[in-house]
């Protein structure tokens, strides 16, 4: 497929992964790959436009009937789409509701922008990739399946040894560590079809390994501060999203804005850019 690496806009929706946990900048905000990816296509065009809409723990229902529309609404050149996974981690998933959903999710985003991204996600090695693996693989499949229909490109991360190394993901084992967003974001950028800023899947140099107690210890902190509140969620239905909106959602109006550089010559982080409102009919 021939792309034009030419864009003016990008939104990007999702859960947690496209939120940009854990990627935590120092004043208790994410940053992530997507605000990442959108800095530098803000270095190849004056007036580019972003807006991220991803909220952490949204299962593909949510972004589909929640977030797709007002994507779709903005007319960007761009759109990302990553979903699913928080509905294959839970206990009880149907898989067919799953393909569906994100089906059409992908039927409102295509026709509404010049190019449609999907993504393999990446898996943390380790027992949760192995005993989930089934249901990831049936979606990511569905994945591929939608981007020949529909025209979208799919990110492929899903095989990557270096984005499956343990050391690319954040003490809480479910979200990439900064260095993992930011080969993310390289992978995005390479796929829309710009030139190669480094290789986004080289691997780590060779981990030294902890002694027992040291790993014996990390275990139980994880599980004290991590595993538990995530299993306390699940077994009363709540979510980390809960009463949140996207990073650019009005959350008075429920509306989705757009971010733009002040200084279109050195946008800098996402973070220092301003509101821009949509456009309307």
């Amino acid at each position: 497929m021939q792309i034009d690496p030419r864009h003016t806009s990008l939104v990007a929706i999702g859960d947690s992964f496209t939120e940009g946990m854990s990627d935590l900048l120092p004043d208790g905000t994410y940053r992530g790959w997507a605000d990442v990816l959108a800095e530098r296509l803000a270095t190849r065009t004056p007036g580019f436009r972003y807006a991220n809409l991803a909220v952490r723990g949204k299962l593909i229902g949510q972004i589909a009937e929640e977030q797709a529309p007002m994507a779709a609404a903005l007319g960007a050149d761009v759109i990302t789409l990553v979903g699913g996974l928080n509905d294959t981690l839970r206990p009880k998933c149907d898989m067919g509701r799953v393909r569906g959903l994100l089906e059409h999710a992908v039927e409102t985003l295509a026709p509404a922008c010049k190019q449609l991204v999907l993504m393999r996600s990446p898996g943390r090695q380790g027992p949760v990739l192995e005993r989930f693996r089934p249901r990831m693989e049936e979606l990511f499949h569905h994945v591929d399946q939608l981007a020949a229909r529909h025209g979208a490109v799919v990110v492929d991360l899903y095989g990557s040894a270096a984005l499956g190394d343990q050391r690319m993901w954040d003490v809480d084992r479910l979200h990439l560590t900064a260095e993992g967003h930011r080969r993310v974001a390289e992978a995005v950028w390479q796929t829309l079809g710009h030139e190669p800023v480094e290789d986004w899947g080289t691997p780590l140099p060779p981990a030294v390994r902890a002694a027992w107690a040291a790993r014996r210890a990390s275990d139980l902190r994880f599980a004290r501060r991590h595993l538990g509140p995530w299993i306390g969620r699940r077994l009363t239905g709540r979510s980390s999203g809960d009463g949140r909106v996207g990073a650019h959602v009005d959350p008075e109006t429920g509306r989705a804005f757009w971010v733009t550089p002040d200084d279109p010559t050195a946008p800098g982080p996402v973070q220092t850019w301003h509101r821009v409102e949509p456009e309307t009919a």
